[in-house]
């Protein structure tokens, strides 16, 4: 079955993100469009089935939350997106973590979702306001989500090979070897945050929070270069992450973060299982409690050990492309301060 006749003759993203009406004027015809709606069906249906092999359960939820995941505080540089919608003030999600935090007291093994969400920052080359969000929550630790993560991210990968728009991703990007390579490999590195620091030296790094530094993208893409493709960096300072992330020793974070094509593609780590750590986290980092009465009320009558991850689809799909801007990741553009033009 020829899926992508059109893609054959030009593949050319067209970067008219910005421009509303010239972009649907050629959005239907493009072959770049019509191999971005194939690959993310193909990446949706093997995330049905990836999971479906682990017994862990795809959830419907509202896309409005009444407390965002990453709210203002330290360690969050997210913006939270407010609606009011019929007079009720809300949220649009950022991330349905918690909600899937909940419904593992449910008795699952673990719960996954792909749905937009959103952020209230400015659109760049590598950040979007809104984006298809891929994801899940599993009882267990770090340890058990970076595994799972690893198994994803070959799946993904390796579904991509499998299906006939392999060949037009192929034409646009030159080689589809590092997707080879990924599916071959038995574990990604991992360096903690420390020890790249070390590696690195502070020029790689910003020091916007006292004794919270943050690695920034030339040094994403060094540790990248360095271990040759995708590279944990693992345990960074409890105050440069959000609040609901374990506390471990050395006030450090059991969390990770996996860097792939232009930096983080995937977010995860193990979270508090008492309502008491919770606490002490939102006080740390300066975040109301009041804000989060039902999650820590949730922690305290049903404590549970968790952990999950975050992936945006368009990153990892700017790595399998090897494509450096993440606003051409988008068949409808949805851009802040730029009107839909479908």
């Amino acid at each position: 079955m020829n899926f992508l006749s059109a893609t054959e003759n030009d593949l050319t993203p067209p970067n008219l993100w910005a421009a509303p009406e010239a972009h649907r004027a050629i959005a239907a015809d493009s072959g770049w469009y019509q191999m971005l709606t194939t690959i993310y069906g193909a990446l949706f249906e093997t995330t049905v089935d990836f999971y479906r092999r682990l017994s862990i359960m795809p959830v419907l939820m509202p896309i409005t939350v009444s407390s965002v995941s990453s709210p203002m505080g330290l360690g969050s540089d997210s913006l939270p997106v407010s609606v009011n919608i019929l007079g009720d003030q809300t949220y649009l999600a950022d991330s349905m973590q918690f909600q899937l935090e909940f419904i593992l007291r449910h008795g699952p093994v673990g719960a996954y979702y792909v749905m937009p969400t959103f952020r209230g920052e400015d659109p760049d080359a590598t950040h979007l306001n809104q984006f298809f969000h891929s994801e899940a929550e599993i009882s267990g630790g770090l340890t058990d989500v970076m595994t799972l993560v690893e198994d994803y991210f070959r799946a993904l990968a390796r579904g991509l090979l499998e299906h006939p728009v392999h060949s037009s991703m192929e034409k646009f990007s030159g080689s589809l070897a590092h997707l080879q390579v990924v599916t071959e490999k038995d574990e990604f590195p991992r360096i903690t945050f420390d020890a790249a620091m070390e590696m690195l030296g502070s020029s790689y790094f910003k020091f916007e929070v006292p004794d919270a530094p943050t690695i920034n993208r030339a040094g994403e893409q060094e540790l990248i270069k360095r271990f040759d493709g995708p590279v944990w960096l693992t345990h960074p300072p409890h105050l440069s992450v959000p609040f609901y992330q374990k506390f471990a020793p050395n006030g450090r974070a059991d969390c990770a973060d996996l860097l792939a094509g232009l930096g983080e593609v995937v977010g995860c780590g193990a979270r508090h299982g008492t309502a008491d750590d919770t606490l002490s986290a939102l006080a740390v980092h300066a975040v109301d409690p009041d804000d989060y009465s039902w999650y820590l009320e949730m922690k305290r009558t049903h404590p549970l050990e968790t952990a999950g991850f975050g992936m945006g689809l368009e990153r990892y799909l700017m790595w399998a492309l090897q494509h450096g801007d993440i606003r051409d990741m988008h068949v409808m553009p949805r851009l802040k301060g730029v009107p839909a033009s479908l």
